[in-house]
């Protein structure tokens, strides 16, 4: 990357993080908070923590839509003043009713694909994949801070005064994004053709996957509205003191992610290490369930859970990527990430309701019921191939030459698909690099481009 890409890249996952952390750095301190307002019940609290994740569904796909009519960085812009509004919002509520407001008007600032789409903007066709993967990580370390920091914020600022540094922190974005952040000369609106949505959402394979992100969301969010209470009741740990749980249990989980994605990537293992991990999160549910009264079964149960969190969150992208085409990935990760929200907001709902009429008891039986689901699905997934992307330069085409000239490069041996933009001069491959020959390709160019 150039440095003005790194310095575009770098300001917008800094963006990224923060719409992130408005969820996260809230899941371990938010519930007990909620308890001590007006109006608040368990089923009150569990749409506090997930009220977000439904209006982020919900605005997502408008927000990239008028990205593409109005430009990113106006876009962005608004998304981070409402953002900002709900924050503040949150922090002035004296009642779980208005605590629930602030978070709906958190998510309504949905600038995740105006985000992304900037980024394609200003990056070069090669650099992009970097990009969205720094992004992708942006993600997890957003979560793995968020446990452990949230308490020390807590006891430190309050959390009105965690909402108000949120605040802040988009008005400083905004003035990041329109000084470090060039504005591109022309958008590239992504065209989702009915046709690319249709193919979204019914290919099973791809089904699995949204129904994973959402199952893995949901859990999240559920967990996160009992446990903290069960720390407190059960163990008799006060809220500031949550961080010497959290902390030593996400650097465990983070030492052992590390080693699993390595050795799923490398062996080429993705479907048999994530149904292994969804198998340990089945696992860590039931120590959370039968060890609930004492220290060692929290512990376990909740690092348990944190490893195959980590694992599954950072091998759900990777495997979304392989598997759906090049030309409907973005209308794949569409679906993919309003099934992320949507789980979010279900859990957080849902597992209120559950608790205000059967317990933590009763939420994390449904956890291990839904788990159960979860494992049933993923044994039908389609083991993804170790394909490789392959960028290839073809020069300024007609659409109907680049059409034939999409016939011919997926007739090549070893070229599983192939997607040729024409305005932009290039030609993407995803090829098997066991079957694939560089050699052909260059055969190829000499004789036809």
């Amino acid at each position: 990357m150039t440095p003005s890409e790194r310095r575009v890249t770098g300001t917008l996952s800094a963006i990224y993080i923060l719409r992130m952390l408005g969820l996260f750095l809230l899941l371990p301190v938010l519930a007990l908070y909620a308890e001590t307002l007006p109006g608040a019940t368990p089923a009150m609290i569990g749409l506090a923590l997930g009220m977000y994740g439904l209006t982020q569904a919900l605005f997502g796909i408008p927000f990239g839509s008028a990205s593409d009519r109005f430009g990113r960085k106006p876009v962005i812009t608004v998304g981070l003043l409402l953002f900002a509004a709900g924050s503040v919002l949150a922090a002035a509520a004296h009642s779980v009713t208005v605590i629930i407001a602030g978070r709906a008007l958190q998510g309504a600032g949905a600038v995740a694909a105006p985000i992304m789409a900037l980024l394609a903007d200003l990056l070069r066709p090669e650099q992009r994949s970097k990009g969205m993967a720094a992004i992708g990580i942006s993600i997890g370390g957003a979560y793995l801070v968020s446990l452990p920091l949230g308490p020390v914020l807590a006891a430190w600022l309050t959390v009105p005064g965690i909402f108000l540094m949120i605040a802040v922190l988009a008005l400083v974005m905004i003035g990041l994004l329109w000084w470090q952040v060039p504005t591109p000369v022309v958008s590239r609106a992504v065209s989702r053709p009915s046709g690319q949505l249709r193919g979204a959402l019914s290919d099973p394979h791809l089904l699995r996957l949204y129904f994973s992100i959402m199952a893995l969301h949901m859990l999240m969010t559920g967990t996160f509205v009992v446990l903290p209470p069960l720390l407190r009741d059960n163990l008799h740990l006060p809220a500031a003191q949550h961080l010497w749980l959290y902390l030593p249990t996400v650097l465990l989980s983070i030492a052992a992610m590390v080693p699993l994605i390595v050795y799923a990537e490398r062996r080429a293992r993705l479907k048999q290490v994530f149904v292994a991990m969804v198998g340990l999160l089945t696992g860590g549910l039931l120590v959370l369930l039968e060890g609930s009264h004492a220290l060692w079964g929290v512990a376990a149960g909740l690092l348990a859970f944190l490893i195959a969190f980590n694992v599954l969150e950072a091998t759900l992208p990777s495997m979304m990527s392989r598997l759906a085409p090049m030309a409907g990935r973005g209308s794949a990760m569409g679906v993919y990430s309003t099934a992320q929200f949507l789980g979010a907001f279900i859990g957080g709902a849902g597992a209120g309701w559950l608790r205000g009429h059967h317990g933590a008891t009763g939420v994390l039986l449904a956890g291990l019921a839904l788990c159960v689901i979860w494992l049933a699905v993923s044994i039908g997934l389609q083991a993804p191939v170790h394909l490789k992307t392959q960028l290839i330069d073809v020069g300024r085409l007609s659409p109907e030459r680049a059409r034939t000239l999409t016939d011919e490069l997926t007739a090549l041996v070893g070229v599983v698909e192939a997607v040729v933009i024409p305005e932009e001069g290039v030609a993407y491959l995803r090829v098997d690099g066991q079957r694939f020959e560089p050699a052909s390709l260059e055969r190829f160019a000499a004789a036809k481009i």
